[in-house]
């Protein structure tokens, strides 16, 4: 359990640390300003500066609840998911498993912000926004895109590709079986959740465009 406290605190602290290296090299608070400034008067530019400073003292708050409670849920879907294979693995041990994978999702913070302050240094908000690193969306490209085939085409990537991987090899050795039995033991639970998911985005979206 203690080990699961360190090494969840560690990811804590580097999606802090990465995040904020990122918001500060990429200028990203100044680029959104830039883009409503072309819609909003001075008043209401301070107004939501205010705002937005509020919400980023909370996120600092939301970072952690929100990683401990995706770690959480992937858990317990592989736990679901071993349990229907006739194996088990304690809970705390998946915890760790998923925590451990979920440092892969640190290269996205990383190779986003040296794409942008490297190689494509004329950027908008927008591109931010809708950037994925090694992603179908970077393929197809977000312009002309319905807005609700955004996000799937996002989560089509080489990281969570390696993500599940990474799950699966960890959970074989804890099973102590091969990599394909594995990988089902993936596919069928957190695949199935992330689908679910996914829908449930695209459906929001839809509502919401």
């Amino acid at each position: 359990m203690r080990n699961n406290y360190i090494l969840f605190s560690f990811l804590v602290f580097l999606n802090f640390i990465l995040g904020y290296l990122s918001k500060e090299l990429l200028n990203s608070d100044e680029l959104l300003l830039n883009f409503l400034g072309e819609n909003f008067s001075k008043e209401q530019l301070n107004g939501f500066i205010s705002t937005q400073n509020k919400i980023e003292r909370l996120s600092y708050l939301f970072i952690p609840l929100f990683l401990f409670l995706k770690i959480t849920i992937i858990s317990f879907t592989l736990e679901v998911g071993i349990f229907f294979f006739d194996k088990k693995i304690k809970f705390k041990k998946l915890f760790n498993i998923v925590v451990k994978a979920e440092f892969i999702f640190l290269l996205v913070i990383i190779s986003k912000t040296v794409w942008f302050y490297y190689f494509q240094s004329n950027y908008t908000i927008q591109d931010l926004q809708h950037f994925h690193p090694l992603s179908a969306l970077n393929i197809v490209g977000y312009q002309g895109l319905e807005t609700w085939f955004i996000y799937p085409f996002q989560v089509i990537n080489i990281f969570e590709l390696v993500y599940w991987l990474l799950l699966g090899h960890m959970i074989s050795k804890d099973i102590n079986s091969n990599l394909d039995k594995a990988m089902t033991i993936v596919a069928s639970s957190y695949g199935l959740g992330l689908l679910i998911w996914v829908v449930v985005v695209m459906f929001y979206n839809l509502n919401m465009s």
